[in-house]
């Protein structure tokens, strides 16, 4: 586990807050590519459902904006992440058969990388997203190992936890969160894996049927010690990067008596 041999220990990473407009997908998507013109990163995490925004009535309002993957919005991320020289990672809702997932994909200079399919669907999401089927899985991506949850996942310590066992030295977060807990939970998700996290999380105002929502915006990026080390705004638009030493996700001892991996005692937490 660990980045790749000769490679720097340092990476640039940061994430894209923004309010993506209702059902207006290439309005969204161009916006998206505006907001990158200047941007170098080795990864950057766009919102949950950047594409589409959130509060879709039903699943046949779903259906209309969404989209496979690979498909159109991977295939503009490809070309930005070419731009930005790293990998990006985008919310989007994607569809394959007759199912429809809230997904995030990872794609990358030679394209998709990886797709993760929302595991915790939150509220309304139940009726209108298929359950996701991916798992957790965890993608080598040049300079280091990255793991993707989206959104209520937070809620699960087993989200986070399984994916640094299986080696993620960076968990990406694309989220739309509007309780105030899950930006509470972050540093305590990387405090206890000892891995980065990047929560990049929307901002506004939209109409659901169980009334508005209200986006939290506070974009964030936290350490293996639990610090913020990048904080947005509750309401403005902000794309933040941070270089970050990757060699501080592999030391996963907190005293120097304690792993936090090996000492963990399993049999015991049934």
């Amino acid at each position: 586990m660990g980045h790749r041999e000769g490679a720097s220990a340092t990476v640039r990473v940061g994430y894209l807050q923004f309010s993506p407009e209702l059902g207006r997908v290439d309005q969204n998507r161009q916006h998206i590519k505006a907001s990158l013109r200047q941007i170098r990163a080795d990864l950057l995490v766009l919102p949950e459902l950047a594409t589409s925004g959130y509060a879709l009535q039903n699943r046949e309002a779903a259906r209309r904006v969404a989209e496979p993957i690979p498909g159109p919005t991977t295939d503009l991320m490809q070309e930005l992440a070419r731009r930005i020289g790293g990998h990006i990672v985008v919310g989007l809702p994607e569809i394959d058969g007759s199912d429809i997932f809230n997904s995030a994909a990872v794609v990358g200079a030679s394209g998709v990388v990886g797709t993760y399919r929302k595991t915790h669907l939150f509220w309304n999401e139940k009726n209108i997203f298929t359950p996701g089927d991916t798992g957790f899985k965890v993608w080598d991506v040049s300079k280091f190992k990255l793991g993707v949850m989206i959104c209520f996942d937070w809620a699960f310590p087993e989200a986070a936890g399984t994916l640094a066992r299986a080696g993620a030295m960076i968990i990406a977060h694309p989220s739309n969160l509007v309780l105030p807990h899950g930006l509470n939970a972050m540093p305590i998700r990387s405090l206890e894996n000892r891995v980065f996290t990047i929560t990049s999380n929307r901002t506004g105002t939209e109409k659901s049927a169980q009334g508005p929502l209200y986006f939290r915006g506070e974009s964030m990026i936290c350490s293996p010690s639990g610090e913020t080390l990048a904080r947005a705004t509750p309401k403005d638009d902000a794309t933040e990067l941070e270089e970050i030493d990757l060699r501080l996700a592999e030391d996963k001892c907190l005293t120097p008596t304690n792993n936090l991996f090996l000492d963990r005692r399993p049999e015991f937490y049934r």
